[in-house]
């Protein structure tokens, strides 16, 4: 249960930021404007309360610094940190590029901002985040363009909470036209196996939340 949940959160924050706290591992796909700092820095602090433990949040080089510059106007505590070097902070923000400096054992918790980032990094970039994120108890990504070139884009996400990996979740609802999961038809166009569309959006529901305005 939430342990934090401060007045400057708006409603509809408030019921997703409480959502992504029992949920535990979970993704916030909220469009531009919606507030996604506020809610992770209130997830974060949330995890740090329960665990007596840090959170690491990583951001995009440009966001990164934002990010502490925010906490700091909702009176959360939180700095950043490019070295690995974090003794006795709760929420630490560093940049993607910076993740092999911080070890996963040390975090309770860890957040993706602009999590569909990771779709630009070459394949060990992406592998390396998603290593990272399976060592640590409770994760959480926000980003407002979840899959921006296709629904296959969504096992990235998926794979990085702990949920179905990116090639079981291929395997169990989709199909191409060479009815292969080997690696030479990656490329291909995938669409969804006769009735799986609806299992597949189901399921997506179990884990994520997506909304393009506060009423949604």
């Amino acid at each position: 249960e939430p342990v934090f949940m401060p007045d400057f959160l708006f409603d509809f924050q408030r019921h997703l930021t409480e959502w992504a706290v029992r949920k535990g591992r979970a993704a916030m796909f909220a469009d531009c404007g919606m507030g996604k700092t506020p809610m992770q820095l209130v997830w974060a602090e949330n995890v740090v309360r329960h665990e007596a433990r840090p959170v690491l949040i990583l951001a995009p080089l440009s966001v990164s610094q934002q990010t502490v510059e925010e906490a700091a106007k909702f009176d959360i505590e939180a700095v950043r940190v490019m070295d690995g070097k974090h003794s006795g902070s709760r929420i630490i923000v560093t940049n993607y590029e910076r993740l092999h400096y911080f070890n996963p054992a040390d975090f309770a918790g860890v957040v993706c901002d602009e999590s569909s980032i990771m779709k630009n990094f070459d394949g060990s970039r992406k592998t390396e985040i998603t290593e990272f994120m399976k060592k640590v108890k409770f994760r959480l990504l926000c980003t407002a363009t979840a899959a921006p070139n296709d629904y296959i884009e969504l096992g990235t996400s998926s794979e990085a909470l702990g949920y179905l990996g990116y090639m079981d979740m291929l395997s169990t609802f989709f199909k191409n036209d060479e009815d292969s999961l080997h690696p030479a038809f990656i490329g291909s166009k995938w669409r969804f196996k006769p009735h799986a569309e609806r299992d597949f959006w189901r399921w997506m529901a179990s884990w994520a939340r997506a909304c393009r305005k506060p009423s949604d």
